[in-house]
């Protein structure tokens, strides 16, 4: 039995914009590393992933909203997040909230493609 669809897209692309549903550090098999930093690692990489199909890279992201768990994560979170950027850096929203599964960080993005 497949999992039900939900109701939103993971990218969506307006143009030369491309915008990228929340993604959390989920592995293969469903579950999430342990820590902060994996996660944060394992988020990035698998927005990369998306990223690449759309025909895009990190160096495309000009936003990023992340949503910790736990504010206390926040400079692991932060020591991590800037191996995967470089200037001009995204904008970025950090805030502390609860989420809907069982993880430390989800990231949502968008890209902006070249005309």
């Amino acid at each position: 039995m497949s999992a039900p669809a939900l109701p939103f897209s993971k990218v969506r692309r307006v143009g030369t914009t491309v915008y990228l549903s929340g993604e959390l550090g989920l592995l293969d098999d469903g579950t999430v590393p342990a820590g902060i930093e994996a996660q944060t690692h394992q988020t990035l990489d698998r927005i990369a992933a998306t990223l690449k199909g759309e025909g895009l890279t990190l160096a495309d992201v000009v936003s990023c909203t992340c949503y910790l768990a736990n504010k206390a994560d926040f400079a692991a979170f932060n020591a991590a997040y800037k191996t995967y950027f470089t200037d001009p850096l995204p904008v970025r929203t950090t805030v502390e909230a609860p989420l809907m599964i069982d993880a430390l960080v989800e990231i949502t993005v968008i890209a902006a493609a070249s005309a």
